[in-house]
């Protein structure tokens, strides 16, 4: 094949791949505007892009929150880690109030029968006392503080009643003596007190 027969080889093939006017047509109206079956190509595209976008912007906002709760949860496991030990330590406390309790009232019988208690018997009961004094300080200084419940109005939230008692000194249903403080931890319950509440005498019912 000589040069001459490959250049007009070439150009027939280069001539069948040039779009015919029909074809350029086809993509354009007749003011050279895309034609609509590419403006439903072009809406289509774009619709699925705004879908994408919204569902890229929907699991972006679902993993922040999902962040944000486990955030809390390590922040509400951190805040009350030590719940257990406190509550532990508490049954502690109540033994140094009997001891306290008793000591005074030892004291007072003493006091009955000779003036002054004896000096190894005072000095036991302060350093008992300062003992519970320190172990409420530092319950304090972690956030747990006794439940208020003498002579209030009794709560299920935060009493546990053992007994009732009638009586018309005080209203109905009203916390008349603690058996066992109660505390709370942060805005937890911790432990219930344990509580006697004032039940209205039967007469004066009728």
């Amino acid at each position: 094949m000589t040069t001459e027969d490959k250049i007009t080889e070439k150009n027939a093939e280069d001539a069948e791949n040039i779009p015919s006017n029909e074809e350029e047509a086809s993509q354009k109206d007749e003011k050279g505007n895309p034609s609509p079956a590419s403006e439903n190509e072009i809406s289509r595209l774009t619709e699925e892009l705004a879908i994408e976008k919204d569902r890229v912007l929907r699991l972006s906002a679902e993993f922040e929150n999902y962040k944000k709760r486990k955030q809390r949860e390590i922040d509400e496991f951190k805040k009350f880690a030590n719940e257990t030990v406190f509550r532990q330590l508490l049954s502690v406390v109540d033994n140094l109030e009997r001891a306290i309790t008793a000591a005074g009232h030892r004291n007072q019988e003493e006091n009955q029968h000779k003036e002054g208690a004896p000096e190894n018997s005072a000095g036991l009961l302060d350093g008992v006392e300062m003992i519970h004094k320190e172990i409420l300080t530092i319950l304090k200084n972690f956030h747990v503080s006794p439940v208020d419940a003498q002579d209030q109005p009794f709560d299920h939230n935060l009493h546990q009643a053992v007994t009732q008692e009638e009586t018309s000194e005080v209203p109905d249903k009203t916390v008349i003596r603690v058996l066992q403080k109660g505390y709370a931890f942060h805005d937890r319950l911790l432990r219930p007190a344990m509580v006697v509440v004032s039940k209205k005498p039967a007469q004066d019912k009728e």
